[in-house]
């Protein structure tokens, strides 16, 4: 298992980690920031600054994801970006989407439906992005 760990290629691990954290960027500030603080029901309180834990936090969870990701590729030799998404699809409904609903499902999470559509789907989004990229010989 080492072996496969220690031959990924990390160029493609770290450009998936940088456009999956990128994705959720935009993703939570930009496009759905409204619909977000709604769904936690923080719509009407003052934004905190953000403190790093929040930025660094997600990042090495996704780092983890990614790499777990790169080593299932590597032991089921996907190798087509065609089965890359079928793979990132299986994945992200399978793991991703279902693990962020119960998450949700949760008192401290006032509209977990929201909340659980939006971040599954995003999700569902960085997850075939990292996948897609995670196949690419460059």
């Amino acid at each position: 298992m080492l072996e496969i760990f220690f031959s990924l290629n990390w160029i493609n691990v770290f450009l998936a980690l940088f456009l999956y954290s990128f994705l959720g960027f935009i993703w939570f500030t930009i496009l759905f920031k409204k619909q977000y603080r709604i769904s936690l029901g923080k719509e009407n309180d003052t934004e905190p600054p953000l403190a790093m834990i929040f930025v660094l936090g997600p990042m090495l969870c996704t780092l983890v994801i990614i790499i777990t990701t790169a080593i299932l590729f590597s032991r089921l030799e996907i190798e087509k970006s065609t089965d890359a998404l079928v793979w990132g699809s299986f994945i992200g409904i399978g793991f991703l989407s279902a693990n962020t609903f119960n998450i949700a499902i949760n008192p401290n999470i006032p509209k977990p439906i929201l909340y659980g559509a939006i971040s599954s789907a995003y999700h569902l989004v960085g997850i075939n992005v990292a996948s897609l990229l995670l196949v690419q010989k460059f």
